[in-house]
């Protein structure tokens, strides 16, 4: 929001010698954060001239410049620069008369562009400055001509500060407005909250006018499908204005404010409707009386309506859409943006003008999904004052009448109903307990009633009844908050809390922790993806044997094409790869440790009530809450592309692939000390010949393996692309309740081979589980280097060769220490596959 200072002064009183930054200081305190400083981006001396006569002197290029001869300071005196009172200017503009004031910058000035001014010759002469067109000053767009003061009404003495006469000079800060606080998107809004910080006394603007009663115009509310319960129009008040010339512009004073603020001048009538939604916050709609059938029904769209809007997009309308219309159908998307077919143009002389107050969450979901924010929508969703549309629609008459010339009109209508604001009892003692801090009752009383709120005292508490323009406050929390803020939040003291002892991270933080750092220091990146994705990302993703696994699905998506909540991290891993790859960053291994929202088939969910937020919830409450939102698994997850090596002098590329899935796995498992079994799975979006299931004894925790080559083509994935989830959740559950991260032995480890004689049909991963079994604790690793088959060998038998890594916690080991259990693994497989120590 911004705020123009001059404008803000009308409402409140502001010291003439403030800075924006005395004014962003103030709206910061009671809770605003600040943005901005904008001025006009011009710099003097531009001041006011009289065209003394001119000479019109036809060019060879066919155009005809006028030599003008022009007082830019009274008789007998000097310049604003110091230079003579007449000055010969160059003017290419032909809509002026002698003796017209104008606008002239002087040598020294600079114009919005930046464009400085100065003495330069052209067409033969040499032009001592410029006249400026609105344009040129940046207040507007017309560029037709120059700007003729007469035209604005004007007539000031020669030599005058032209930007002081124009409102050149003024500034406005930014404020960040958060969507709690709707009402500071007005002057009216600001003027009061910079009141509530500086003490100034405030004048609210809905009061300078008076609302007029009008009637004869139909207007029906007719919303036989209210979002929630609640109607879509609770208030619709409409004023005609006759007799207005739509020749005439809008002045200087309100095009500058416009522009401070942000909005962009259009025309006299769309500017005033503009100024008075900045000034009060009520969004106002004029139509064309002309141009409209019949009178005025509010209503939701019937299936198969569109409506041209006044950006020129025919919009299909969805049946939750708030429409108003007249006889000949849909005239504009309420609350959002008029249609083209009831536009104010260049010949409206006729203006029905609305103020309405519409359900925010209508208008919030209107607006999101026709992908058109507009300032109207935007106060809409977040509150507006329900008592101000009168006021408003009152003084957008009143400057109809005194600057459009036209004359207000008897027809018109009124429509309210609206419920008034529920009082809230507020506990003595209540404030002071929630904040901390040391408020006397006046303090509390006083707050309360700067913030408009009516109060009367009742049993042992003060029932506050909040005022209409701050539909925010809603229980007793929020009073205790507003006087947090509004006497200021340097009164709460600073109190470092005791940590208690014996505490720090549980064993399941601490296990998922070190499967993060383990991931990372194999060179993995880890990453964060968003938790929306699409029904097709869902279903393409699910474990092996959850193809059939159901999707939350958002009431109120962020984006449409993603409504669901994941079931699987890889849709998240697939999208950030994909965006790597495009930036060519090739080599990827990516993980995420995340929750997935895993729904039980049958079981509705979001049905729980949320509690009021002024109490601490009842374990019942907690038990409903709980069991009104799907079970969350924490997973594991990663993908790989491209090399896991990359090409080297005397070394190929080494490309990622399964293997590289299936380790990562591993050593996922070893970290919460499981030992996971791998086997042939499958899975509809993975190669058939290179998915795994993943195991802990019988219980599935997870898979890996390559998207079929197909899928990853569509998916703008390389052919290669492995992927691996695991249930890591699970896997913590699975792990011994005494099992901690082992730490790392300072004692040197003894390294032997073992190489076994076994059938060719021998599985290699059974005998290295034997091997592992017998040998006992003191093997600390073990792997299969080598499997030869070949001469030396008996017929139909394989040799496996097996690398082991021995170490002890508490010493150094002695090589028949090492033999020995290496010989036990032998022992044991020896026992159950008849295999031989091959020497």
């Amino acid at each position: 929001m911004r705020i123009p200072i001059s404008w803000l002064r009308e409402f409140v009183d502001v010291p003439d010698d403030v800075t924006p930054e005395d004014v962003l200081a103030a709206l910061v305190s009671v809770g605003f954060e600040e943005e901005a400083v904008h001025r006009f981006d011009l710099t003097g001396p531009i001041v006011v001239g009289e065209v003394l006569e001119f000479v019109p002197e036809p060019q060879s290029n066919g155009k005809t410049i006028n030599w003008c001869q022009v007082r830019v300071a009274p008789d007998g005196g000097l310049a604003a620069d110091g230079g003579a009172a007449v000055r010969g200017i160059v003017c290419g503009a032909h809509n002026f008369v002698t003796g017209d004031k104008v606008v002239v910058s002087l040598p020294g000035a600079v114009l919005p562009g930046p464009f400085p001014i100065a003495a330069r010759k052209t067409y033969g002469h040499v032009s001592d400055g410029m006249i400026a067109s609105a344009r040129e000053l940046g207040l507007g767009e017309e560029h037709d001509g120059i700007l003729r003061l007469a035209s604005l009404g004007l007539d000031p003495e020669v030599g005058t500060d032209a930007t002081v006469l124009l409102g050149l000079d003024d500034w406005a800060v930014e404020i960040n407005v958060t969507p709690d606080r709707g009402y500071a998107l007005s002057m009216r809004g600001v003027a009061r909250e910079y009141a509530h910080a500086t003490g100034a006394a405030f004048r609210d603007p809905a009061d300078a006018v008076t609302p007029v009663e009008a009637s004869g115009f139909d207007v029906q509310i007719d919303d036989r499908r209210p979002v929630r319960g609640r109607i879509g129009a609770s208030v619709f008040i409409t004023r005609v204005v006759r007799g207005i010339d739509p020749g005439l512009p809008s002045p200087a004073w309100l095009v500058g404010r416009l522009k401070l603020a942000g909005i962009r001048p259009i025309s006299l009538i769309v500017d005033i409707t503009n100024y008075v939604m900045i000034e009060l916050g009520q969004p106002i709609h004029g139509y064309d009386l002309d141009s409209l059938s019949g009178g005025i029904r509010v209503r939701r769209a019937e299936p198969g309506e569109k409506l041209e809007t006044l950006d020129g997009t025919i919009r299909s309308l969805d049946r939750e859409d708030l429409l108003i219309t007249d006889d000949s159908g849909p005239i504009g998307l309420a609350g959002v943006m008029g249609g083209a077919a009831t536009e104010i143009g260049p010949t409206t002389s006729t203006v029905l003008v609305e103020a309405a107050n519409f359900d925010p969450v209508s208008i919030a979901r209107s607006a999101r999904r026709h992908k058109l924010p507009s300032e109207a929508s935007r106060r809409f969703e977040r509150g507006v004052d329900p008592e101000v549309a009168a006021a408003a629609a009152a003084r957008v008459v009143e400057l109809l009448e005194q600057l459009a010339g036209g004359t207000a009109d008897s027809l018109g209508s009124r429509f309210a109903s609206v419920e008034p604001p529920e009082p809230i009892l507020l506990p003595d003692g209540y404030v002071n307990a929630i904040v901390g801090a040391d408020y006397s009752d006046a303090e509390i009383l006083r707050t309360l009633a700067d913030i408009g709120g009516v109060i009367e005292p009742a049993n042992n508490a003060l029932s506050v009844v909040p005022p209409s323009w701050r539909p925010d406050l809603t229980d007793k929390a929020t009073l205790v908050e507003e006087v947090a803020r509004i006497v200021g939040y340097d009164r709460i003291p600073a109190v470092l809390p005791t940590a208690p002892t014996g505490r720090g991270l549980t064993r399941p933080q601490r296990l998922r922790r070190s499967v993060s750092q383990l991931l990372a220091a194999t060179g993995h990146t880890e990453i964060l993806s968003y938790p929306f994705v699409s029904a097709t990302a869902n279903a393409a993703f699910g474990g092996p044997a959850d193809a059939a696994v159901p999707a939350i699905r958002l009431v109120n998506p962020l984006d449409a094409e993603s409504p669901f909540l994941r079931t699987s991290l890889i849709p998240g891993l697939v999208e950030i790869a994909r965006r790597n790859l495009s930036r060519g960053l090739t080599d990827l291994a990516l993980f995420e440790v995340g929750s997935v929202f895993r729904p039980e088939a049958g079981v509705s969910y979001g049905s729980g009530s949320l509690p009021s937020g002024t109490e601490r919830p009842t374990t019942s409450e907690l038990g409903q809450l709980l069991g009104s939102i799907p079970p969350q698994p924490l997973y594991v997850s990663a993908i790989y592309t491209g090399a896991a090596v990359g090409r080297q002098p005397g070394r190929a590329i080494s490309p990622h692939g399964v293997a590289d899935a299936i380790d990562a796995a591993r050593q996922v498992a070893h970290a919460v000390h499981l030992d996971l079994t791998v086997r042939q799975g499958s899975h509809h979006s993975f190669h058939p010949g290179r998915t795994a299931e993943l195991f802990v004894g019988d219980i599935a925790v997870g898979f890996a393996g390559e998207l079929l080559p197909a899928l990853a083509e569509e998916l703008d994935l390389p052919r290669v692309t492995a992927v691996l989830e695991l249930d890591l959740g699970h896997l913590i559950e699975l792990a011994s309740p005494d099992v901690e991260p082992t730490p790392i032995s300072s004692y040197p480890a003894a390294t032997q081979d073992l190489s076994l004689v076994v059938g060719a049909v021998t599985p290699a991963r059974e005998v290295l589980d034997a091997v592992i079994e017998g040998a006992g604790e003191l093997l600390e690793h073990a792997s299969l280097v080598d499997d030869y088959r070949g001469a030396g060998l008996p017929d139909g038998s394989k040799s496996l060769t097996f690398a082991l890594r021995f170490r002890a916690p508490d010493r150094t080991l002695t090589a028949a220490e090492a033999t020995e259990a290496k010989l036990g693994g032998a022992g044991l497989a020896a026992a159950r596959f008849g295999a031989a120590v091959r020497e």
